[in-house]
C-alpha cells in the first residue's frame, strides 16, 4: 500500500507513568541476567547464611530441639548487635561478588554499541537512564541483604517478644542504612567503571582493583606509620567503620599493640584508634560526588571525536 493512502493516527494506549519510566531498563535487563543457569545458583548460595541465621534464631527460642540435640542455650551465640552485623557483613561480600558479575557491562555495552542516543531520543532523560541502570543493581541487592536481614530482626523479635524490639530497634535501622549505604556505593562505582571502561573485563578488573589496591596502601601506611589514618582510602574499613558506628560496636575496632624485645619482654603498648566516624562517612560521600560527576560526563547522546 502506497504511503499516502494510510492513515496515521496518534498513540491511544494506556501511557507509563513517568515516574517509573526508568524500570523498564531492569525488567529487561533481568530476562538476561537469569537466562543464565550459573547466576541462579550464585543467587541461591548467596541465601544459605540468611538459612544459616534463621536456624541460630529458632534454635535459641526452641527448647525442645535443643534438648534433642544436647545443646545448652548459654552455649549459643546471642542475638544481638554484633549478630546482624557479622551476617550483615557476610552479605555485603556476596553484594560485591554479584556486583561484579552483572554490574560492569550495564553502560559499557550501551556505549560501546553507540545505543545511548535510542535511549535518550524518546522521553526518557539521562537522570531516568542512570537510575534505571542503577536500579539494576539496587533491587537485586536489596533481595539479598537488608530486606531478608529485616525480615530475621522481625523474625527475632517476635520469638523475643515486643520488649525485645523496643529495646532493639535501632539495629533494624543500622541493617537497612549499612545495607543501603554500600548497595549505592557498589551501584555507583560499578556503573562508573562501566561508563568509563567498554570492555567487561577490564571493568570488572578495574572494579576488583580499586578495592584492593587502595586496601594495599593503607595497609601499608598504617604498618610504616603505626596508625589507622590509612584505612580512609580503603573502601572495605571505610565500609567496615561506618557499618560498626550504625551498630554501636565501633569501639570494639580499637586495636592494643604490643611492642617486645627479643627476649619477649613487652616495652610498651599502642593503642590504634580508627579514624573518627565522620571522616569515613566524608570520605564516602566525596567518591559517591566523584561518581556522579563522571556519570554525568560519560552519559550522553552523542560525543565528540576530534
Amino acid at each position: 500500500m502506497a504511503v499516502y493512502e494510510q492513515s496515521y493516527k496518534p498513540y491511544t494506549g494506556r501511557l507509563t507513568p513517568e515516574w517509573s519510566r526508568f524500570l523498564i531498563i531492569p525488567r529487561h535487563a533481568y530476562r538476561a541476567v537469569f537466562n543464565s543457569k550459573l547466576f541462579i545458583a550464585f543467587f541461591a548460595i548467596c541465601f544459605l547464611p540468611l538459612l544459616v541465621e534463621a536456624i541460630l534464631i529458632y534454635l535459641r527460642h526452641n527448647f525442645g530441639a535443643l534438648a534433642a540435640m544436647s545443646i545448652n542455650v548459654r552455649e549459643l551465640i546471642p542475638v544481638d548487635g554484633f549478630f546482624f552485623e557479622t551476617f550483615v557483613n557476610i552479605q555485603m561480600g556476596f553484594a560485591f561478588l554479584m556486583a561484579l558479575l552483572i554490574g560492569p557491562p550495564l553502560v559499557s555495552r550501551d556505549l560501546r554499541n553507540n545505543a545511548l542516543p535510542l535511549y535518550l531520543c524518546r522521553p526518557f532523560s539521562r537522570t531516568e537512564y542512570v537510575m534505571g541502570k542503577m536500579s539494576v543493581l539496587l533491587i537485586l541487592l536489596s533481595l539479598i541483604t537488608w530486606i531478608p536481614q529485616l525480615v530475621l530482626f522481625l523474625f527475632q523479635s517476635y520469638l523475643e517478644g515486643l520488649a525485645w524490639f523496643k529495646a532493639n530497634v535501632s539495629i533494624a535501622f543500622a541493617i537497612v542504612i549499612a545495607s543501603l549505604v554500600w548497595i549505592l556505593l557498589l551501584a555507583l562505582l560499578s556503573q562508573t567503571i562501566s561508563a568509563l571502561v567498554k570492555w567487561r573485563v577490564v571493568a570488572s578488573g578495574a572494579l576488583v582493583g580499586l578495592f584492593l589496591i587502595p586496601s594495599v596502601f593503607g595497609a601499608f601506611i598504617n604498618e610504616v606509620f603505626s596508625t589507622r589514618i590509612g584505612n580512609l582510602v580503603s573502601l572495605g574499613a571505610l565500609i567496615r567503620n561506618v557499618t560498626a558506628g550504625l551498630f554501636g560496636t565501633f569501639d570494639r575496632l580499637t586495636e592494643i599493640r604490643r611492642v617486645r624485645d627479643f627476649d619477649g619482654t613487652i616495652l610498651r603498648e599502642i593503642v590504634l584508634y580508627e579514624p573518627p566516624l565522620w571522616s569515613s562517612w566524608a570520605m564516602l560521600f566525596l567518591l559517591c560526588a566523584v561518581c556522579l560527576a563522571l556519570l554525568s560526563w560519560k552519559v550522553k547522546a552523542y560525543e565528540v571525536v576530534r
